[in-house]
C-alpha cells in the first residue's frame, strides 16, 4: 500500500459482498477498513434471508400442528404470540450483528459508521472525517421499491413487514415475486386473512411455468385471494382501517397493513457517486464487467448494487475472488455468473 493512503480497501456496505472482500483481503495481509450506516450484515441478516426463514419456520410450524392429527397426535392451537415470535427472532439478529463487530476486530479490520460519501476516486467522507483507500469497493445493496399513488404513506414495504410488533388481520399484499409470496403464504399460516394483488395473471414471472400453476393453485387452496390483472390505484385511511381501491373498480376495506412488495432498486443516492466517475446503467445499477471492475480502475462493485444475480451466496463469492484477483496474484479469479440457481 502507498503511505499516500490510510487502507488498502475500503469496502461501503457491511453486507455479504462488503464483508467477504475485506474478510479475504485481510487474510493477505492487507489494512481493511469497512463502513456501515446501519447494522452489520445487510439485507440478508436484517431484513431479508435470515428474519425472513425465522418467520417461515413459525409458519411451517402451523402447518405442522395440523398435519400431526392425521400422524395420531392429539394436538390443537391454542394461540399464537406473534410478539414472541419476533422477540426470539430480533435477538437472533442482534446475536448476528454483534458477532461481526468481534470478528472483524479479530481479523484487524476498522468499522467505520456512518454516511458515506464520495470526495473523489480514492477519498471517502463520513460526517467531518475522510478516509482514502488504494481500492474501494462499493457494496450499498439495494431497497425496496416504493409506490407512488395516492395514499402511498399509509403503505409499508419489505422492511416495513419486519418492523412490524403485532399480527395484522388482514393485509393487501402488492407483489408477485417470491418475497410477496413468500409474505403471503407466511401470514396466511400464522393466522391472518391475506389478499395478494398481482399485476399479470401468475406468480414468480421468472421461474418455470409448472412451477408458477403449481403454486398459483396452492395459494388459493391455502385461503389467500388472488386479485389476477389487478393493481391498487389509491389508499384511503378511515377509522376502521385502510381502505384499498384497484383498477377493477372493487374497494376492499378494514385493511390493517398494505404491503408493497414490486422489486428493488439500487442504494447509493447518498454516496454523491457521480464524484467517484463510476458509470450507472438506465436503472441506476453500478456497471462492472466479470471482474467486478467499474469504469474507473481503483473502484470495484459488488453484489445486488451492480444488477447481477441478486443472491447473498453470489455477492459472497464476488468479494472472494475479487480480493483474490487483488491481494493474491490470482489475475483471472473471477465469478462464473452463467447456471446460478435460485429457490
Amino acid at each position: 500500500m502507498s503511505h499516500n493512503f490510510d487502507y488498502d480497501l475500503i469496502a461501503i456496505g457491511a453486507g455479504s459482498g462488503g464483508l467477504s472482500v475485506v474478510e479475504r483481503a485481510a487474510s493477505y495481509g492487507r489494512k481493511c477498513a469497512v463502513i456501515e450506516r446501519g447494522k452489520m450484515g445487510g439485507t440478508c441478516v436484517n431484513v431479508g434471508c435470515v428474519p425472513k426463514k425465522i418467520m417461515w419456520f413459525g409458519a411451517n410450524l402451523s402447518h405442522a400442528i395440523d398435519d400431526a392429527v392425521s400422524y395420531g397426535f392429539d394436538v390443537s392451537k391454542n394461540g399464537f404470540s406473534w410478539e414472541q415470535l419476533v422477540k426470539k427472532r430480533e435477538a437472533y439478529i442482534s446475536g448476528i450483528n454483534d458477532w461481526y463487530y468481534g470478528y472483524l476486530k479479530d481479523l484487524g479490520i476498522d468499522v467505520l459508521t456512518g454516511d458515506a460519501c464520495f470526495i473523489d476516486e480514492h477519498t471517502i467522507g463520513i460526517d467531518d472525517e475522510t478516509y482514502s483507500a488504494e481500492h474501494i469497493a462499493i457494496s450499498t445493496g439495494t431497497v425496496p421499491v416504493k409506490t407512488e399513488i395516492p395514499g402511498a404513506e399509509h403503505a409499508i414495504t419489505s422492511d416495513g413487514f419486519f418492523a412490524l410488533e403485532s399480527r395484522p388481520d388482514r393485509v393487501a399484499i402488492v407483489g408477485s415475486g417470491y418475497i410477496a409470496v413468500e409474505f403471503a403464504g407466511v401470514l396466511n399460516s400464522l393466522g391472518t386473512e391475506v389478499t395478494l394483488y398481482l399485476r399479470k395473471d401468475h406468480v414468480l414471472g421468472e421461474f418455470d411455468s409448472l412451477l408458477q400453476e403449481t403454486l398459483f393453485n396452492e395459494l388459493e387452496k391455502s385461503g389467500i385471494e388472488l386479485k389476477t390483472n389487478c393493481q391498487i390505484t389509491q389508499i384511503d385511511k378511515s377509522r376502521d382501517g385502510l381502505e384499498v381501491h384497484d383498477n377493477q373498480g372493487d374497494i376492499q376495506k378494514g385493511i390493517d397493513q398494505v404491503i408493497y412488495a414490486i422489486g428493488r432498486e439500487p442504494d447509493h443516492n447518498h454516496l454523491q457517486i457521480e464524484k467517484s466517475g463510476v458509470e450507472l446503467d438506465k436503472w441506476g445499477y453500478i456497471v462492472t464487467d466479470l471482474y467486478q471492475n467499474t469504469s474507473r480502475p481503483h473502484i470495484f462493485a459488488l453484489g445486488d448494487i451492480t444488477g447481477r444475480a441478486p443472491l447473498t451466496p453470489v455477492a459472497i463469492a464476488a468479494g472472494r475472488r475479487l480480493a483474490d484477483r487483488l491481494y493474491d496474484g490470482q489475475h483471472d479469479r473471477h465469478l462464473d455468473y452463467r447456471n446460478i440457481a435460485t429457490v
